[in-house]
């Protein structure tokens, strides 16, 4: 009876043996295969060249310091520049000089929310129109809006609300504002911490929304509203190449799944997936990024520029610079961890790039001058 006992445990023993042994050769190729399925849909692979830049002080210059976190930079057609500060204040600078200071009522900056995007009017010089991308409070409720104001002899005056009912939260704001070649202004909005809306075509939230300078939707508008492209889930750039292309920069998942960041080419009325897609994730009626920053890179990438046949695009969490050259299809990374955290680039009309820093959003580890508005000559990334 002993002896049978023995051989039944020594059986055990082997089975279970067997299992532990099936258990990890089950992980390894279920690894194997969900890395193949990733790798194979993949359209450009995540392949960033870190470079080194020559520069001198007359190609990197500090335009401004002791900012509390700007947003958005963008010039008039006189050149004084606009900046918003999230906690509720447009600044006008003329030369370097605050020129005016307005205080941007009903602006709710906790979290990522504030006063975010500032667009000009293309026909400025005839209407003064000046708009403005914030987050405010409504019955308690997180909500992002769109108002128009004019800046007429040194005075900032509200004139109406053109865009309302974007959802909100405490994070994925989105914000960004522009006009766009054919006129008309393209807003980004953020799903708003509510990862479905972003496939609801009838909400604003997780969007790339179009609009004429009223807030009203243009009849081309591919879903009856106000809705460009959908399946978004915080995007934070936009800009046209020399083709009239639209480009849009977009923050992946966070959390133990980090990474994925998107650079992406915006057509109406297409969808970019979120949340049912990652990355170059193939899926039926989904376009896939033009290049993403893979699983174990996070750019959280903020505003975007094109120029000279390139997309560049700034890094939050990525602290520098990407440039995206369109015809080569590579990535290149600038200025890394030199001036942290990185979120505005706009060219300005002298031909250079303005950036700010975004070191005391909480996220960053602040330093002398900061928050700084940076003056970078863009040649030196072609050296």
């Amino acid at each position: 009876m002993v002896k049978i006992m023995l051989v039944m445990l020594k059986v055990l023993k082997f089975l279970l043996l067997i299992v532990i042994v099936l258990g990890i050769l089950f992980f390894f190729f279920k690894v194997q295969i969900e890395n193949f399925i990733l790798s194979r849909f993949s359209t450009v692979a995540s392949n960033t060249f870190v470079s080194s830049i020559s520069a001198t002080p007359q190609d990197i210059e500090i335009y401004a310091s002791d900012l509390d976190v700007p947003w958005e930079v963008v010039f008039l057609p006189s050149q004084e520049m606009l900046v918003t500060l999230r906690k509720g204040e447009l600044l006008i600078y003329n030369n370097k000089n605050i020129i005016n200071t307005f205080k941007i009522n009903d602006v709710n900056s906790e979290g990522e929310g504030g006063l975010l995007g500032v667009a000009v009017h293309p026909n400025f010089e005839s209407n003064n129109y000046v708009y403005l991308y914030f987050t405010t409070k409504n019955n308690n409720r997180f909500e992002n809006r769109v108002a128009r104001y004019l800046y007429k002899n040194g005075n900032l005056d509200f004139d109406k609300i053109i865009l309302s009912d974007i959802r909100g939260n405490i994070y994925h704001n989105a914000g960004k504002i522009a006009f766009g070649p054919d006129g008309f202004l393209y807003i980004t909005a953020g799903d708003a911490l509510d990862e479905p809306l972003a496939q609801n075509k009838s909400v604003l939230a997780g969007k790339i929304l179009r609009v004429d300078a009223e807030g009203k939707f243009p009849k081309d508008n591919p879903f009856n509203n106000e809705v460009y492209s959908f399946g978004h889930r915080n995007p934070q750039g936009l800009t046209w190449d020399s083709e009239n292309i639209l480009w849009s920069t977009e923050h992946g998942q966070s959390g133990l799944k980090s990474g994925q960041d998107e650079l992406n080419k915006i057509t109406k009325g297409s969808n970019y997936g979120w949340p049912l897609a990652r990355g170059n994730q193939d899926f039926p009626n989904f376009v896939s990024p033009i290049i993403h920053s893979g699983d174990n890179e996070t750019w959280a990438p903020g505003d975007t520029e094109y120029y000279a046949g390139n997309i560049f695009f700034t890094g939050l969490r990525g602290s520098g610079i990407y440039r995206y050259d369109i015809s080569n299809k590579t990535l290149t990374k600038y200025l890394e961890n030199q001036f942290g955290r990185l979120r505005a680039i706009t060219l300005g009309p002298d031909g250079f790039f303005y950036l700010t820093t975004s070191n005391k959003d909480g996220r960053g580890t602040p330093k002398d001058g900061d928050d700084k508005i940076l003056k970078i000559n863009p040649r030196i990334f072609f050296n």
